[in-house]
């Protein structure tokens, strides 16, 4: 099949879709896409004979913005109500070629309210490994970077697809399992926290987290942000007219600055600027590349709200007018960008100065 099964947010289908066509055709590729509207899923079907293979070796995940994760389709079948664990099996069978795989993963629809196809698959895991584990399917085998992916999107109906360890999000269907501390003043901690698991591999935290950094949290107040910064050991300037979470200031890591989050800059250059202020994407992307272009900062996370009816569009602007006004300046930075599941209408984007 010349399929990639993509996930993404409920609503943004048609992002993930249009993202996916136009980097599939940069690197020659051309094909269209069908998104189960407000499912959080997309086809994407290849229309010029290549093989969803041929497409992920030269696409990277961790470029796409509005994709969470993803797997090439190896087969779309109806799922019989009697024998489910051989229906694998005959179809795996039916393959001309299948790498075994080192571990298996069943997913049903993030948004399912069937809590008795739920409760199947995470039942059916078990035994299903056992059958692919002495048919070969499956090996124990630590360096064996594939997976076997199966979607359930309902009792009837089965999607087959294969990931590489070196091209998935490390986590199912892109989504960090993440709990919020009592102690968090709000919930747009987790955000904050999200984005370094998606944009940091996790081996690298100490080098850019960890040594007593200092960073300025724009649009600070309650202070979940700052709260997460504090947390890693950082000396955190909080730039907001709002009031702090008093617990947060008697950490004695915050000075709380109370002005205008956009307007404001450091005397001396810091290590981290974040910024979750909801405003016209194109202020905060101009605000952003300011902090760079004057060497400010070395890190930065920050959000963009999208507008409504121009989402990708609107990302694309800012990219280009970032990059753009960095490039003039002789600063070269590595950006990237996620639509969190943290997220909302705005995108997290980071950036990290190179130069």
């Amino acid at each position: 099949m010349s399929q990639v099964f993509l996930f993404c947010r409920a609503g943004f289908e048609t992002e993930a879709g249009r993202e996916i066509t136009d980097a599939a055709a940069e690197v020659g590729h051309y094909g269209y896409f069908l998104p189960e509207t407000g499912q959080g899923r997309v086809l994407f079907t290849l229309a010029d004979g290549a093989s969803p293979s041929d497409l992920l070796d030269k696409l990277a995940l961790s470029d796409l913005v509005f994709t969470r994760d993803w797997f090439q389709i190896i087969a779309d079948l109806v799922l019989p109500p009697g024998d489910r664990v051989g229906a694998v099996l005959e179809a795996l069978r039916a393959l001309e070629t299948f790498p075994p795989a080192a571990r298996v993963e069943v997913r049903v629809p993030d948004d399912s309210t069937d809590r008795d196809l739920t409760n199947f698959a995470r039942k059916w895991v078990s035994p299903l490994s056992r059958a692919l584990r002495d048919t070969g399917f499956l090996v124990d085998d630590d360096d064996n970077p594939w997976r076997l992916d199966i979607f359930l999107p309902a009792f009837d109906r089965m999607i087959l697809g294969l990931s590489h360890r070196s091209n998935r999000s490390p986590y199912l269907s892109g989504i960090p399992r993440l709990r919020l501390p009592a102690s968090a003043p709000s919930r747009s901690a987790l955000k904050l926290e999200e984005a370094w698991k998606v944009f940091i591999p996790e081996s690298q935290w100490l080098d850019y987290l960890g040594g007593a950094k200092k960073a300025v949290d724009l649009g600070a107040a309650p202070g979940g942000w700052t709260w997460q910064l504090v947390r890693q050991g950082m000396l955190v300037t909080a730039v907001d007219n709002g009031p702090m979470d008093p617990e947060l200031m008697a950490s004695g890591h915050v000075e709380h600055v109370r002005a205008d989050g956009y307007l404001w800059r450091p005397q001396r250059s810091v290590d981290w600027m974040v910024c979750d202020i909801v405003d016209k994407p194109r202020r905060t992307a101009d605000m952003v590349t300011d902090w760079l272009c004057r060497r400010l900062c070395r890190f930065a996370v920050f959000n963009l709200k999208l507008p409504m009816k121009k989402r990708y569009e609107e990302w694309l602007t800012c990219r280009e007018r970032m990059l753009e006004t960095l490039e003039a300046s002789g600063i070269q930075v590595r950006l990237r960008a996620r639509h969190l599941y943290h997220d909302r209408e705005e995108i997290t984007c980071f950036i990290e100065r190179l130069s």
